[in-house]
């Protein structure tokens, strides 16, 4: 591909220009494979209440999702001669010895959110968890990935199941979707650090000590222990301090804390992180508002059901059985009752379903009498007597 090397800049020489499997792969080889420059974001999840809410949010609503397992699918699976029976086994019920099926995907998923990766080692009889961030993914020209290595432990691309997040920056690893709102988190950090440092400081803002005279510096210093020494807000000791020689006390600035207008700030900021989480922010509100199903049915759409597909999309090349989402029971996924009942009553009135299967879709006991299918008048015939059929019978009175 010498077309291709030249694209890139690379020194074009005749013995290399040989047939690749697609035109990039050289390109792969050649691109660093290990992660973005780093940034700890466990470090704001740990930290920042609206990071943590938003993950934990995130995290508890995909697990909560079962995988429903179907027949092979059609394409070349990576494990070969599993049953279907054990790949549900694994998914839903028990991934290994150690963890139940809810930690194991509460642990995949917040690494998927935290670090842009997950990645799972199967050994062929259990399913594991390996942590995102010591993972190194080595690149092959040919092969596209060569190996994955954790704890200084190799592994070949077909005991790990790789699920990334999108990534500008490389084609091997995902970012974290918290990347976009690094700058946000470190404003809301400043900003919490010096509200801590301001009530430490006994709410009174840096002081400057005024001195007509001259002084040495082993004068200055003095003075500034004796003040250290008799003013410990953070202790709660506020001891008198005699000034002399002329010395006066006035303020280094003349700020009003509640001028600076905090809370405002961390609120559009909190904002902005929850948007990068992909949460409509009012779903962090507790406020009573009549659009939170609305925005619960947008969030699940667009945030959680993709992360779930991504996830079973993977699955399913890995295992070789088609894995989908069972919506089911996610109430933000289903209509109004309102909404239900009359379409049900529509199926009822068409004859389509019985009166019971409809009861039974809503989550209604079953009564007697109600397993028969409804014939619509206006198909089955006269509206005096449905049983004839046909049109009904035209009047020849005069």
């Amino acid at each position: 591909m010498a077309w291709y090397d030249r694209i890139i800049g690379r020194k074009v020489e005749d013995d290399l220009a040989v047939e690749k499997l697609n035109p990039v792969q050289q390109y792969f080889a050649e691109m660093q494979s290990s992660r973005e420059d780093h940034v700890n974001y466990e470090k704001f999840y740990e930290e920042l209440e609206i990071v943590n809410r938003g993950v934990n949010m995130i995290v508890d609503d995909v697990a909560e999702i079962p995988h429903r397992v179907f027949g092979p699918t059609k394409g070349t699976s990576i494990v070969k001669g599993i049953k279907r029976s054990k790949v549900d086994l694994l998914l839903n019920v028990e991934p290994n010895l150690f963890q139940d099926v809810s930690t194991f995907k509460r642990n995949c998923i917040t690494d998927y959110l935290l670090d842009g990766n997950i990645f799972i080692y199967f050994d062929g009889v259990h399913l594991y968890h390996i942590p995102a961030e010591n993972v190194q993914i080595h690149g092959d020209s040919k092969n596209y990935i060569e190996k994955y290595t954790y704890n200084d432990i190799d592994y070949s691309p077909d005991e790990i199941i790789h699920i990334k997040e999108n990534s500008f920056y490389s084609i091997y690893r995902g970012v974290s979707r918290l990347k976009p709102a690094v700058r946000t988190m470190k404003i809301i950090k400043a900003v919490r650090n010096f509200q801590a440092n301001f009530f430490n400081n006994g709410a009174v803002p840096g002081l400057v000590l005024k001195s007509p005279n001259t002084l040495s510096e082993k004068i200055k210093e003095r003075m500034i222990q004796s003040w250290a020494a008799r003013y410990r807000p953070d202790s709660g000791g506020r001891r008198p301090l005699i000034l002399d020689g002329g010395i006066e006390v006035d303020d280094l600035t003349n700020v009003n804390f509640k001028d600076l207008d905090f809370q405002n700030a961390i609120l559009e900021n909190e904002k902005i992180i929850t948007k990068s989480l992909g949460i409509p922010y009012l779903l962090l509100d507790s406020g009573n508002n009549a659009n939170i199903r609305p925005n619960m049915r947008l969030y699940y759409l667009e945030t959680i059901l993709p992360i779930v597909r991504k996830i079973n999309y993977a699955l399913t090349r890995f295992f070789g059985f088609e894995v989908l989402e069972d919506t089911t029971n996610i109430s933000a996924l289903q209509p109004e009752m309102r909404d239900q009942s009359a379409y049900y009553s529509a199926l009822v009135n068409g004859g389509i379903i019985t009166v019971a299967e409809a009861r039974e879709k809503l989550g209604f006991r079953e009564l007697p009498e109600t397993d028969n299918i409804r014939v619509p008048a206006n198909i089955a015939g006269s509206a005096v007597n449905p049983d004839e059929g046909g049109r009904p019978a035209e009047s020849t009175e005069e």
